[in-house]
């Protein structure tokens, strides 16, 4: 299973009902946070949610709205108990700036590893793949994907046919390799086929661009930004780079996602459901984010992971 929790779905601002956009995804016992604008901790204890098990800190890019809370949230961490080490990913600069935002949070009771991403080149955490891709926005910008891949499917006829020892399958299946009476097996030699696995793009603060729909495609679940919906403000939203409603949900019907969670609401944006329907009649499948709207993805073949 893998979890996915809206912090926050605001842009520019936090507000009286609405944190900055931040995301939590979450699968066994490990998180990985995507962005962290000012009070994430706090929008992530309204969730009912916890630090600690965050490895992984994903920021899109260094303006405000969206690496601003860092401190605050390092410092809740090791507030509660943190002791692992953290990585934080980000576009080229992230050390700098991670280490500036860190003056008022010295002595933190764990280790920061800061890592630049590189577009389309994966990175693990945990059992999930962390691919960074770039976004079109008024200063460098990565979305990310994450995907929790699954083992092809066990095979008794398989194993039977490479003459591996019934006693090592239930082992194969749970390592990938054994060793029996000195000689070597690989759960290849037991498996066949391809299983889908889960897949969850995210991306704020871009233009449209092919990059998102590349990496988004066939995703169970796309968070993309919509700044605006009323069609009066789309100079604005092409003058700061972002996106519009039926934007989005341009590129989630191109990429052939499940469904499409918009996010990153102008302050503007009272009530952001007001303006579905300009995102609905492309792509029927959408949904207005809100601060901790929440999903567990499942495998579709089985109901669970």
């Amino acid at each position: 299973m893998l979890e996915v929790t809206l912090l926050g779905c605001g842009g520019m601002l936090p507000m009286k009902e609405r944190w900055l956009t931040s995301c939590l995804l979450s699968c066994q016992g490990h998180s990985i946070l995507v962005d962290c604008g000012e009070g994430t901790q706090i929008a992530l204890k309204c969730a009912e949610r916890k630090t600690i098990p965050v490895d992984l800190i994903c920021i899109t890019h260094f303006h405000a709205d969206h690496i601003s809370g860092l401190p605050g949230f390092l410092l809740s961490m090791g507030n509660e108990g943190r002791t692992d080490p953290v990585t934080i990913a980000g576009p080229p600069g992230i050390e700098r700036v991670v280490k500036s935002l860190c003056v008022i949070a010295p002595n933190l009771p764990f280790e920061i590893n800061c890592m630049e991403a590189e577009p389309g080149t994966a990175f693990q955490s945990g059992l999930l793949t962390v691919t960074p891709f770039e976004a079109k926005h008024s200063v460098r910008c990565f979305g990310y994907s994450v995907e929790l891949h699954r083992k092809a499917r066990f095979s008794p006829e398989k194993a039977k046919e490479n003459s591996v020892p019934m006693k090592i399958w239930s082992l194969l299946q749970k390592n990938g390799k054994a060793e029996y009476e000195g000689k070597s097996y690989t759960y290849d030699m037991v498996s066949e086929g391809e299983r889908k696995g889960l897949k969850v793009t995210y991306c704020t603060d871009s233009r449209p661009a092919d990059t998102i729909a590349q990496y988004a495609r066939n995703s169970d679940l796309f968070i993309c930004e919509g700044l605006y919906y009323d069609p009066e403000k789309y100079d604005r939203t092409l003058k700061t780079k972002h996106m519009m409603f039926s934007e989005a949900a341009a590129i989630a019907k191109r990429a052939d996602v499940k469904r499409l969670w918009l996010t990153h609401f102008s302050p503007a944006v009272q009530e952001p459901e007001q303006g579905l329907g300009y995102a609905a009649e492309i792509f029927p499948d959408t949904e207005c984010g809100c601060d901790g709207k929440s999903i567990d993805l499942l495998f579709e073949d089985t109901g669970r992971c």
